[in-house]
């Protein structure tokens, strides 16, 4: 990722009509647009669907993009969004007899098989997909793209303390699910 005057530099000319500016600031950001699209839809064809319609209003909206948020929690917030309204959009559609609508909960029936199995992205996919979309939306936010709370509660446009709710109970959902390497007493705090 760009240093945040080159990306500042590139969103002004972006906004300014050019194209070349557009192309690199919407290039810079794709990968992480689409991961979270990825993990919140649950499969590629949704993720790419909801990445494609998240650059697509991000366009749209850049004009009035205000800077009081940085971009990329800007672009998280509309790809957060598109990736919910393709949820809410397969919801509606018919699948066929048999059709799986979310590729990774084929992949996951119980607990991890082993605890060397845990930590592959298989099975935290797999698991993530189990959890509902506003707790998976907080926890890929705060653990995938390392915002902090206040970054959460605008992309998500909830209170902090909705977001804390969230990640906590997206987490707790998870352990089962994972396992948990360390016991409580074992965990680092950041307390003295």
């Amino acid at each position: 990722m760009a240093s945040s005057d080159d990306e500042r530099a590139l969103l002004d000319a972006a906004r300014a009509g050019d194209r070349d500016a557009l192309d690199r600031l919407l290039r810079q950001h794709y990968d992480a647009i689409h991961a979270v699209c990825r993990r919140i839809t649950g499969n590629r064809a949704d993720a790419d669907d909801a990445a494609q319609d998240a650059l697509m209003a991000i366009v749209r909206a850049l004009p009035r993009f205000d800077d009081r948020a940085r971009f990329s929690t800007w672009a998280y917030r509309v790809a957060v969004n598109a990736s919910l309204d393709e949820l809410r959009r397969r919801r509606r559609r018919p699948t066929a007899r048999g059709e799986q609508r979310d590729d990774t909960a084929v992949l996951f029936s119980g607990a991890i098989a082993s605890p060397e199995a845990a930590g592959t992205r298989v099975d935290v996919d797999a698991a993530l997909a189990t959890l509902a979309p506003e707790f998976r939306a907080a926890v890929l936010l705060r653990d995938l793209c390392q915002l902090d709370y206040a970054e959460i509660a605008e992309v998500l446009e909830v209170p902090i303390g909705t977001v804390r709710s969230r990640i906590a109970r997206g987490r707790a959902a998870l352990v089962p699910l994972l396992g948990n390497p360390t016991t409580p007493a074992n965990r680092p705090t950041t307390s003295p």
